[in-house]
């Protein structure tokens, strides 16, 4: 342990990293251990001001890693990151000047991603300071370590080091699991702070919203309720009319207020939009997910020895990008319109063919694998498409992936409902299909993203801990040694996209279910009122099930430094427009029995009503404004605050100089 560390500042120290490196076999000679690499890391960890906690598991060994606010304060001081301060202003982080910056909901001076920003900084910043290369031993094997080069990353490329990764602060894990993930009698009400203090904005976002959603739920859900349930006769036709302009008037209003909301929680967590812009250089390039800290400061010192460039390379770059990204799209675009439709279109016409109810499932369960494998195809193309893009940062990239990606899923997701409420205008198949949609294959779906990381997890225990056992048969004199709570997170699975793990975390699939959820219940919302009680049910259950896989199924994410939704927003917003078409189609075929798409009075009511909604969703969007009254005085305060500073220092600045000039004059 550090001496310079006082006992109460370090029982308050969490240990927030963690790193894999091999059990010592137990070979090395005498006097091998000042070389030995583990221990040479070690020690650089705590020269670097890092407390050190040395766990042995069953086959590895395990350094937790905590650093105390001055360690964390001076790394952060050496990224140049920007911080809030209480006059309002973003300015440079200086350790000297701690008490000027706001502290964090919870009190605490850094968020989670800062922490992690600083911790990755120290222990890939230890590097090689002399002249000569220091040799290291591992087993018996030599390790060069060379001069400038960092030793974290030297002895990752040997393979030394497994694995670095998060990890859980046990007294926060276990407050939220009561006070959150367990706690059923608040239904959509969360911790909202503490989320965003333990796993980050990005993660903290995505809980807001769905909460905030759930509970915007419950009027479509009483409504759709007794349009479903309660027989107007002669009226029903019109009470579906008045169904969905509600529906479509609540969903423009619930965007717009959301908007609202996101612009509070950013001024809240301290941050302003978007997130990333106002990081440092360091912070802006790449998520440390993909690659090392040490690389991107390497980048920002190459940045830095660059010449300016002119006014025709960044025209030239700027359309370049516009160019790529055009013609990725048109690619996805055309490749889902001449390779998925047919497909999508072929399976909905023989399932709807097909009379038996065991070739109806054998068909489905060949469609589901089948398609499994193109989502795949298409994620890894998507990825290699969005890299040639002139993308800003790592959270463009991942939007720009997110739109391609979402075209594969609506066509797999909707093409068949459409195919049955289009072209056969079965509404009572449609409401069946829409029944296995919402019910079926959202359990099913529930159940898999709970009990898969926890499989994954009891196979790596069963096998870690078969290993050991074989490997200590016939040596009885050893007490059996019980695995640690840092083993059992290394053994846990990321929190990783089903696919497109190189862009995006687990928060895809979570977005892409509700987003999928939403657009079946509004496209669709005329031939089945009653989903939207469904997705109610199933999003209260959503917020504790998804709480539950993070604090106890998981390993801790690695944070993002957005704090809004992203791409899915406008995903949000393209569903909304396409609600209101699908359903005025749907009222056409309700009315127009026969099929004959004459133009009559009742028709041309339900065109004119889709053109009146689409406008009226125009109009909402300008009449709620999308910032609160009072962030935008907040801002406006604080900007007239800091020209006053600086116009005070400015005057004072002239006049010193003045007074200097005459008294030299009058020497």
């Amino acid at each position: 342990m550090n001496e310079n560390i006082g006992a109460e500042e370090l029982e308050t120290v969490a240990f927030e990293i963690g790193v894999v490196v091999p059990k010592s076999s137990g070979n090395n000679k005498v006097g091998d251990e000042t070389n030995d690499c583990i221990e040479v890391l070690v020690d650089e960890f705590r020269k670097a001001g890092l407390i050190v906690d040395r766990v042995v598991g069953l086959q590895n060994e395990f350094l937790r890693l905590g650093a105390p606010l001055k360690t964390l304060g001076q790394a952060a001081a050496e990224l140049q990151l920007k911080k809030r301060t209480h006059i309002g202003v973003d300015l440079q982080f200086h350790w000297d000047e701690v008490e000027a910056y706001e502290r964090q909901p919870d009190g605490s001076l850094f968020s989670w991603f800062e922490r992690y920003c600083c911790h990755c900084h120290i222990i890939y910043g230890i590097v090689n300071t002399s002249t000569s290369t220091v040799i290291l031993k591992s087993d018996g094997n030599e390790v060069h370590w060379e001069p400038g080069k960092p030793l974290l990353q030297t002895l990752e490329s040997m393979g030394i080091v497994k694995e670095v990764f998060p990890v859980h602060d046990e007294t926060k894990r276990k407050q939220l699991l009561r006070s959150w993930a367990l706690n059923w009698w608040d239904f959509t009400v969360q911790p909202i702070d503490d989320i965003c203090n333990y796993y980050g904005t990005k993660i903290a976002s995505y809980f807001a919203f769905l909460g905030m959603y759930t509970r915007w739920m419950l009027f479509p859900a009483a409504f759709g309720l007794t349009v479903q349930l309660v027989d107007f006769g002669s009226l029903q036709l019109f009470v579906l009319s008045a169904f969905f302009i509600s529906i479509i008037s609540w969903a423009v209003l619930f965007f717009q207020f959301w908007k609202r909301k996101n612009s509070a929680l950013l001024v809240r967590w301290q941050m302003n939009y978007p997130a990333v812009d106002n990081e440092s250089k360091y912070l802006e390039d790449e998520w440390y997910q993909f690659q090392s800290p040490v690389e991107l400061m390497k980048k920002q010192g190459s940045d830095k020895t660059d010449k300016p460039r002119g006014k025709e390379a960044f025209q030239r770059e700027e359309w370049l990008g516009h160019f790529m990204r055009f013609r990725n799209d048109a690619m996805i675009i055309l490749s889902i319109i001449c390779l998925q439709l047919p497909f999508e279109l072929a399976f909905a016409h023989v399932y709807e063919v097909l009379r038996s109810d065991v070739s109806k499932f054998c068909l489905t369960a060949v469609y589901l694998f089948t398609i499994q494998y193109f989502n795949k195809i298409g994620g890894k193309i998507s990825v290699k498409l969005v890299k040639y893009e002139n993308n800003k940062n790592i959270e463009r990239r991942a939007d720009s992936w997110v739109y391609k990606v979402f075209g594969l899923y609506f066509m797999q997701s909707y093409i068949g409902i459409f195919y049955h409420a289009l072209l056969h205008r079965n509404i009572m198949t449609l409401r069946q299909v829409l029944i296995q949609r919402l019910i079926i294959s959202e359990v099913l779906e529930n159940m898999l993203e709970n009990s898969l990381p926890y499989l994954k997890y009891s196979f790596k225990k069963y096998r870690a801990v078969g290993n050991k056992r074989k490997r200590e048969k016939g040596t009885s004199s050893e007490k059996t040694q019980y695995m640690s709570r840092v083993e059992k997170e290394y053994l846990k699975p990321d929190y990783s996209a089903s696919i497109g793990a190189e862009l995006e975390d687990g928060l895809f699939d979570d977005f892409l279910e509700l987003a999928l959820q939403f657009g079946m219940i509004m496209m669709f919302a005329c031939a089945f009122p009653l989903g939207f009680a469904f997705a109610t049910l199933n999003n209260i259950t959503e917020i504790r099930t998804d709480a539950l896989k993070l604090l106890a199924m998981l390993r801790r994410p690695i944070p993002r430094p957005d704090a809004t939704i992203g791409a899915w927003l406008n995903i949000f917003q393209f569903l909304i427009v396409m609600s209101i078409c699908t359903n005025c189609i749907l009222l056409v075929c309700l009315y127009d029995h026969e099929g004959k798409w004459k133009i009559s009075p009742g028709i041309a009511a339900i065109l004119i009503m889709e053109h009146v909604l689409l406008l009226l969703k125009f109009v909402f969007s300008r009449i709620v404004p999308e910032e609160p009254a009072w962030i935008k005085a907040n801002r406006m305060k604080n900007a007239t605050h800091v020209h006053d500073m600086c116009s005070r220092q400015l005057l004072r600045s002239i006049s010193g100089e003045k007074t200097h000039a005459e008294l030299k004059k009058d020497e």
